[in-house]
């Protein structure tokens, strides 16, 4: 047990310390959403723009003297067309999300399209399609937008940049800092679809699944959790790049909290896991497009999983873990066989580009 003790308070030493920004160059794990990208953001664009939303590693910013908040993403996914949906309903889903677990209600998008040279025309009209299908389904209107143009080679077909903005709901008082020891962790729904679809439609494993991406707007989900929880409810956030582990890592260090996880507790689809296990992949990593975790105080956690699980797209939704006070920082992970292990922020680029 000392031993056990003794490796987690190096490791707490170690995480307790500021991310900083020392690679000579840009690499893909800067933007896998794991420790390279932590060390960016907190080590390079914090310090510049003295901003602390930065700080907060939020979804969205929030401007609470305009009653808004606001959040800008790009969507880089190949191929472009996968099981379940696109790059065009990403791009919405993605977007509104963000608002969504910042406590906003998403209101309208501006909509940036680079288009490589060569793109069939048909491509392009079925992505337009797919974005104000999916701009209708979340009640969102496309307000502004731009389109650029670059050579054939310069980009996969084509890449969307969305900024989003939406009004700040009453009832929402969420930040990192309300995160408290005893609240639950809970997930709306199966965790990895989305990253093991886009992985296994590229066609360059020798797999065969019926897994489909799990994009949706998640606005009914925070909205059903707002009315059921109200103040009990202390953070959310959309767990896309990183999945749900990098979700609760960033969170724990954030708020000085440790988390517990119980491993046999996460809702994973069978061909999900059959998939991760023969990839030597673990689905706690793996992306989502509609999956959200949340916070809630332990006197509200039931009935805020109950609301969750009356929302469409959100049945198997789970209680997950719960947040503890020691050690603070850490992601702590009870398994299946009644061990636990420590689960960090992904290192390197090991999953392939999928967002």
């Amino acid at each position: 047990m000392r031993t056990e003790e003794r490796v987690l308070e190096i490791i707490e030493t170690a995480r307790g310390k500021r991310a900083k920004f020392r690679d000579e160059r840009v690499t893909m794990a800067h933007g896998a959403g794991g420790k390279a990208t932590q060390s960016m953001i907190e080590g390079l664009f914090a310090p510049a723009f003295a901003s602390e939303s930065l700080e907060q590693l939020g979804d969205a910013g929030v401007l609470p003297e305009l009653g808004v908040a606001i959040t800008t993403d790009s969507f880089v996914v190949k191929p472009i067309r996968f099981p379940g949906g696109s790059i065009g309903e990403l791009a919405v889903n993605g977007t509104v999300n963000d608002l969504a677990v910042s406590g906003a209600r998403p209101r309208g998008l501006t909509l940036s399209m680079v288009l490589e040279e060569g793109l069939q025309a048909d491509e392009l009209r079925s992505e337009v399609e797919a974005i104000a299908d999916a701009a209708r389904r979340a009640e969102v209107e496309v307000v502004a937008g731009d389109t650029k143009v670059v050579e054939r080679g310069h980009a996969d077909s084509m890449y969307i940049c969305t900024t989003g903005i939406g009004t700040l709901d009453p009832r929402a008082r969420l930040s990192t800092a309300g995160i408290r020891p005893g609240d639950r962790i809970l997930v709306s729904g199966r965790v990895g679809d989305h990253g093991m679809a886009i992985m296994l439609s590229r066609g360059e494993f020798e797999l065969g699944a019926d897994i489909r991406s799990d994009t949706r707007p998640l606005w009914p989900a925070a909205d059903a959790l707002l009315d059921a929880a109200g103040d009990s409810l202390h953070c959310m956030r959309d767990a896309t790049r990183g999945g749900v582990a990098s979700v609760v890592n960033e969170l724990a260090r954030a708020s000085s909290v440790a988390m517990v996880l119980r491993e046999a507790a996460v809702p994973v689809h069978p061909a999900v896991a059959g998939a991760a296990e023969i990839l030597g992949l673990d689905p706690l990593y793996v992306a989502n497009e509609g999956v959200l975790v949340a916070f809630v105080a332990a006197e509200r956690a039931e009935q805020a999983l109950a609301a969750l699980r009356s929302v469409p797209g959100c049945e198997e939704a789970a209680e997950v873990g719960e947040v503890k006070s020691e050690p603070p920082g850490m992601v702590l992970v009870e398994t299946g066989f009644g061990g636990r292990r420590v689960m960090d922020m992904l290192v390197g680029d090991p999953l392939p580009r999928i967002c």
